[in-house]
């Protein structure tokens, strides 16, 4: 994941999967879901807040997993608008 080097989103460690965990606590201090539904809603990128997959989520998580099984050219989109952010 060099290309997501150009964000302010940490590129947090993956392996074996279709999907990236991207810390924005950098960026943000909108809770996961608030901020996944901003980014659908304003930027057209969709993304999976992780505190769905816990029962009793850490309120102070600031992490969204992005799904990266997409051809080159919408992936390039995608990071062009992720670095704007």
């Amino acid at each position: 994941m060099i290309v997501l080097s150009v964000t302010r989103f940490k590129v947090l460690p993956c392996a074996g999967t279709y999907f990236q965990l991207l810390d924005y606590s950098d960026i943000s201090d909108l809770q996961d879901v608030a901020l996944a539904r901003q980014l659908t809603i304003e930027k057209g990128i969709a993304s999976i807040p992780i505190s769905v997959f816990y029962e009793n989520p850490l309120q102070e998580q600031r992490i969204l997993r992005f799904c990266f099984a997409k051809n080159d050219e919408t992936l390039d989109q995608a990071t062009a608008l992720l670095s704007a952010i």
